[in-house]
């Protein structure tokens, strides 16, 4: 499951990074790229800091591993990360789709289409991500609490 996570992350990654397009709206040219929002930032970050501790841990540690306690407390601190950064890109993401009125922000998405698409496949992957390490927390949670509720019925 470690390497489904990381496949999923990888990819929002690529994607969010390659993210970019330009509109003329009233003879001004705007770019539209990640790195204009400190969220998209804050995402992409996240998600690369989940796949380097993926990776360490499908590279350095085996099922037998003394560390497994340190392992599950790390995978809580991931899973959190990446649940947290999904959350805050997906606001951003709905601002740019459907704006705010309260505020006087317009959505970008139909001038920046392209954008918009990418981003939300970036989104739709990390969020993949996310519940797949969620999904992975749990079972080795269940694998680990499973002898100990049989031992104390």
């Amino acid at each position: 499951m470690r390497i489904l996570a990381l496949g999923a992350m990888v990819s929002a990654i690529v994607v969010m990074v390659t993210s970019h397009q330009s509109a003329t709206v009233l003879n001004l040219t705007f770019t539209a790229k990640y790195t204009n929002d400190p969220v998209f930032k804050y995402f992409v970050v996240a998600e690369a800091i989940a796949g380097g501790y993926s990776l360490l841990v499908l590279i350095f540690f085996s099922k037998q591993s003394k560390l497994w306690r340190l392992i599950i407390i790390l995978d809580v601190v991931i899973t959190g990360l990446l649940i947290s950064s999904i959350s805050a890109a997906l606001a951003i993401a709905y601002v740019g789709k459907k704006g705010n009125s309260h505020a006087g922000w317009l959505p970008i998405c139909s001038q920046v289409p392209k954008f918009c698409d990418q981003v939300t496949g970036s989104l739709v992957s990390g969020f993949a991500a996310a519940i797949i390490y969620l999904l992975l927390l749990l079972s080795s949670l269940h694998a680990i609490l499973t002898p100990v509720i049989a031992l104390n019925p």
